[in-house]
């Protein structure tokens, strides 16, 4: 049977002040373990040889006690900046800085518990022996008010089950994805860094003598090494479906405009019978389960109904068959009275005295799949749609409102659905915001359908769409009315990025002269993100190379277009273009698994290591918007960047008469209409080599950019832009 270490650790106070984590990291735990294991300046050889051992394991799994945000308020204190004013003691008053404080609160009786697993008994245990002794001597976890003790013990799986189930708080585990909360961990070598970083700060200021005067010098000290790792403490979902009490059992269809309707009554019947039960607990009860009586540090720990109109389908109706109970990590209740609160509730009609639906269990999680609901470590998705209308505190313009009117109306509206957002506790950039009556599915209603008299008033509900610069994860339900089942929202799962622009942060400017080696790096740069998401392996998509590293040899565009544009004509690259090859092939399709890795790679690129150029700065990606000269739609088009025939017209040829004929293959090949190609300067390669051309482009029907045509379209060749009239 497996061994667990096991660290229990009790605050005098049930109060954390620590910085930033929640629960406290284990990186922090490790510190505290370290200064109290330290004797002066110096460890023990069995104490370092416990932590270096300690480091290397796994990391550990945390269980706390649910805990709710205290009162914020301000600490003022001296900064660590004395030698502006050389070293003087009296001007203290004047480096003061403020230092905010917001502790988490928890009850002092539940210890915070830290798990880990051991590898090889007899050597795991005896270190496991010398790291009781350095529990005995942690006396503070977080800030040096937080005093704290712990202690260790050996237990086998069993007993440390039987452990969590008495604790009943918050478990978090470590995930190899990245969906949770990051949390830094003792990996190894972290105790070496630590003990540098102790030497050094005994020594970080220098005193220098210049003349008669001494000046004090500062050294940062190096950072302690530490590793992130993703903690998931998810809510948990239960799922119930509308049945009817008759032999079939059949399901009940709510119509989706009483959606508040429902919701309240299966609201308010669960807390009527969890309190019957429960009466000690009614207090508590109407704060998860109603929010009366709740503060703003309670929302966190809210329980919440979400009423699921049935989509997926083309011919889906949007009635509503389930219902999803949401307990969040952090919810002061017992799941599994939560749970027992809506099993088996039922409705009556009160004039014919017959049940209306009846509240039965479901493991049946194909539903949920369409808010992507329980997905796990799987990717999220960009653009969200309401199926429920938001209420937002902003109404509608009614007839006759001018078109300003109109446009200060949309900016509030937009600006509401932020702090919706914000409430909502989604922190994912916002690209775009559009906001209507009607619904996006076409089995949709309406948002007025949806009012309730004295609640949400007809104008203030509104379907939204948003779609976010990254994936992001449902559930999510937005707006006044997320407690009542409006404002639920579902993923558009085919929306990805297909083209991305960056702008250039970085103070030094770059020549278009250094086009090539840029692009080089930037190819570089987005391969290495692509192997990290890919475990060592760079797709296709990126390399334009096959798994056993020959050239791609399909004839077909299926690697990334890379563009750095000029967009005043002076001589400066101003932003890098990075295109799906689908969008400059449109011969091909790429596949949902290649949209996903091209949105979720280029997204990630920050930062560009261009060799003599430097390190390259790069401002947040976003789309190429409509009307941007790169992307048209338009008719005529003329080269940007010079375009390179893709076959060598062969001497004694009429360069001109070839080039416009290779572009005019060039446009088959790529999908395009059949062009009127207008030469307008051609140069001659090297030695008689391939030319490189200027031309116009003319199309008998308004075409969308980007276009990247030629021989060097993949490396910022061939661009074309709108022509200028």
């Amino acid at each position: 049977m497996s061994r667990l270490l096991l660290l229990s650790i009790r605050f005098h106070d049930g109060r954390y002040h620590g910085e930033g984590d929640w629960p406290p990291a284990p990186a922090r735990l490790f510190q505290a373990l370290v200064a109290g294991a330290s004797r002066g300046a110096a460890l023990e050889e069995e104490s370092r040889a416990a932590l270096k051992w300690l480091e290397g394991l796994e990391p550990p799994t945390i269980v706390v006690p649910v805990a709710r945000k205290g009162q914020s308020y301000q600490n003022y204190v001296p900064n660590n900046d004395l030698d502006r004013f050389g070293g003087d003691r009296r001007k203290v008053g004047k480096i003061r800085t403020d230092k905010p404080i917001r502790p988490h609160i928890f009850d002092v009786g539940r210890p915070l518990l830290f798990i880990w697993r051991l590898v090889n008994h007899v050597q795991d245990e005896t270190h496991a022996q010398t790291v009781f002794k350095i529990a005995d001597r942690l006396y503070q976890l977080g800030r040096g008010v937080d005093m704290a003790w712990a202690w260790a013990e050996l237990l086998n799986t069993d007993e440390v089950e039987t452990r969590l189930t008495e604790h009943g708080g918050i478990m978090y585990r470590p995930s190899t994805g990245s969906k949770g909360k990051a949390l830094l961990c003792p990996q190894a070598g972290s105790l070496a860094s630590l003990e540098r970083r102790f030497t050094a700060g005994r020594s970080r200021f220098t005193r220098i003598q210049q003349g008669r005067k001494t000046q004090v010098t500062f050294s940062q000290v190096p950072k302690a090494r530490f590793a992130k790792v993703m903690y998931n403490a998810q809510p948990q979902h239960f799922l119930f479906e509308l049945r009817t009490l008759t032999s079939d059992e059949s399901f009940v269809s709510w119509p989706p405009t009483r959606v508040a309707e429902l919701v309240t009554a299966i609201r308010d019947k669960a807390t009527e019978r969890l309190k019957e039960a429960l009466p000690e607990e009614a207090g508590k009860i109407d704060r998860v389960f109603i929010g009366r009586g709740a503060t703003e540090a309670d929302k966190a720990a809210r329980m919440r109904i979400l009423a699921l109109p049935s989509i997926g389908h083309t011919h889906a109706d949007h009635a509503i068959r389930r219902v999803l109970v949401e307990i969040p990590p952090n919810c002061p209740l017992r799941p599994d009275d939560v749970v027992w609160a809506f099993s088996g509730l039922e409705t009556t009609d009160p004039t014919a005295g017959e049940t209306l639906w009846n509240l039965v269990r479901s493991e049946d999680r194909g539903m949920l799949s369409h808010y992507h609901i329980g997905d796990g470590e799987q990717d999220g998705f960009r653009v969200w749609r309401t199926v429920t209308p938001a209420a937002l505190p902003v109404m509608r313009p009614g007839h006759g409102t001018t078109g300003a009117q109109r446009a200060a109306s949309e900016r509030k509206t937009a600006h509401a659905v932020m702090q919706a957002l914000r409430h909502a506790e989604v922190s994912e950039r916002v690209e775009s915001i559009c906001v209507q009556r009607e619904p996006f599915d076409r089995n949709g209603t309406r948002a007025e359908a949806f009012a309730v008299p004295r609640r949400f008033a007809a104008t203030g509900l509104h379907h939204v769409e948003i779609s976010f610069a990254r994936a992001v994860h449902g559930p999510l339900v937005v707006g006044n009315g997320r407690y009542l089942g409006l404002g639920l929202m579902a993923p558009k799962k085919d929306a990805t990025h297909d083209v991305l622009v960056f702008s250039i942060m970085s103070e030094t400017s770059i020549s278009t002269v250094d086009t090539a080696p840029l692009l080089h790096a930037v190819r570089r740069a987005l391969m290495a993100l692509a192997s990290e998401d890919s475990r060592g392996r760079v797709p296709r998509l990126f390399s334009g190379h096959e798994p056993d590293g020959a050239p791609a040899s399909s004839g077909r565009h299926e690697h990334v277009f890379l563009t750095a544009d000029d967009t005043d004509g002076d001589g400066r690259i101003d932003r890098l273009i990075v295109t799906a090859p689908w969008v400059c092939d449109r011969t091909i399709q790429g596949s949902r698994r290649d949209r996903m890795d091209f949105d979720g790679v280029v997204t990630d690129l920050s930062t560009i290591r261009a060799g003599r150029l430097g390190v390259i700065v790069l401002g947040p990606a976003s789309d190429l918007t409509a009307g941007d000269p790169l992307v048209g739609p338009a008719r005529v088009w003329e080269s940007r960047a010079p375009y390179r025939p893709t076959r060598h017209a062969g001497r004694g040829k009429d360069m001109e008469a070839a080039t416009a004929h290779d572009v005019i293959a060039e446009c088959r090949r790529r999908g395009l209409p059949r062009p009127q190609v207008e030469v307008l300067e051609i140069k001659a390669g090297l030695n008689g080599g391939n030319p490189t051309a200027r031309i116009r482009l003319r199309f008998a029907v308004a075409v969308k950019g980007p276009l990247l045509l030629g021989r060097d379209s993949h490396k910022g060749g061939g661009l074309f832009g709108i022509a200028r009239p």
